[in-house]
């Protein structure tokens, strides 16, 4: 007899949008999310960033708005003091703070469908995990040094943290797989108070107080990334396990623009986006974002997707991107 999936008990959703693209594919994440998850007993919150540390304006439309409520979003203001438009990044962090405290928390980049519910998913919230759907971006050792392990373990060592126990030893001494390290797109913990202080504060101190031996290393857009492996370490998690297979798989898909979403998701993926851009109310809105007027509407995705093979998609991403670039079909 096949074992039980454990129950999880509610837990609330985030996302962020503010004026521009991050609005548009906020309003593809809740559509998919609601038609996945019709039966979702947790809240969904759309976190709203402002505040002085903005040029221009990033409230959300009036009509973008109007489809999120319909969706049963929960839009959720909050002010951005350490970061904002110098790092944008960094709403993900700060937005944490805003959510009701002492409730589980999953943070999704905006940039997500979902084609299952996330009741296929078992969180555990008390060992928080993040997406392995990553490349090796960061760090890039230099020449002479320090190498991977020398890198990692200086920010280890600078929060008191055990390095050892965060490798994976089934992996090569300085291959950048044996060292923890996640794609941002989604993550969970049991409480996004203490959560967010934590990655807050770690952020805040690698960026402020670097330690030496990442002299030769960019922090920018890479901030959040380097923040979350120890973060994430700090509260007893680490590599997410089989239960949640679902993420980054059948249940959610991060994409990251709509050009890659055609040209690399599977068929369900393109479905879903076009069955709940489909009605004419969410036209209406969507054809306001190029990308949606393009590659949605006037079909322009196919012609991307006719470009790749599936099944042997080249190992970078870059490839992919230039590839769609020459065919002028590039957009976000």
């Amino acid at each position: 007899m096949a074992a039980r999936k454990a129950k999880t008990k509610p837990f609330n959703i985030l996302c962020i949008a503010q004026s521009g693209r991050l609005e548009y594919e906020a309003s593809l994440f809740a559509l998919s999310f609601r038609a996945a998850n019709p039966e979702f007993k947790g809240r969904f919150f759309v976190a709203e960033p402002q505040g002085a540390r903005w040029n221009g304006e990033t409230h959300i439309s009036a009509p973008v708005r109007a489809i999120l409520e319909d969706q049963g979003a929960e839009i959720l203001p909050f002010e951005n003091r350490h970061f904002g438009q110098s790092y944008p990044f960094g709403n993900k962090i700060e937005a944490l703070a805003a959510l009701p405290e002492g409730e589980p928390f999953v943070f999704f980049d905006t940039d997500t469908l979902f084609t299952a519910p996330l009741s296929d998913v078992s969180f555990d919230f008390a060992r928080p995990a993040a997406s392995m759907r990553r490349e090796g971006t960061w760090p890039e050792p230099p020449l002479y040094g320090p190498g991977y392990a020398g890198i990692w373990k200086s920010l280890y060592d600078k929060f008191g943290l055990d390095f050892e126990s965060s490798l994976d030893l089934s992996q090569p001494d300085e291959y950048w797989r044996r060292y923890l390290y996640f794609n941002a797109g989604w993550f969970f913990g049991a409480d996004p108070k203490t959560f967010g202080q934590r990655f807050l504060d770690y952020a805040l101190a690698i960026r402020d107080d670097t330690p030496d031996e990442l002299a030769c290393q960019s922090l920018d857009p890479w901030l959040d990334q380097i923040a979350l492996p120890l973060v994430i370490h700090s509260f007893g998690g680490g590599r997410p396990g089989p239960e949640l297979d679902g993420l980054d798989g059948d249940v959610s898909c991060h994409y990251r623009t709509l050009p890659l979403l055609y040209a690399r998701e599977n068929d369900k993926v393109v479905e879903t986006l076009e069955a709940i851009t489909a009605p004419n109310p969410i036209k209406k809105v969507l054809k306001a974002y190029e990308p949606a007027k393009k590659l949605i509407y006037q079909k322009k995705g196919h012609k991307i997707r006719d470009m790749f093979d599936r099944s042997d998609l080249p190992s970078r991403e870059q490839v992919i991107r230039n590839t769609i670039k020459r065919a002028g079909l590039w957009m976000r």
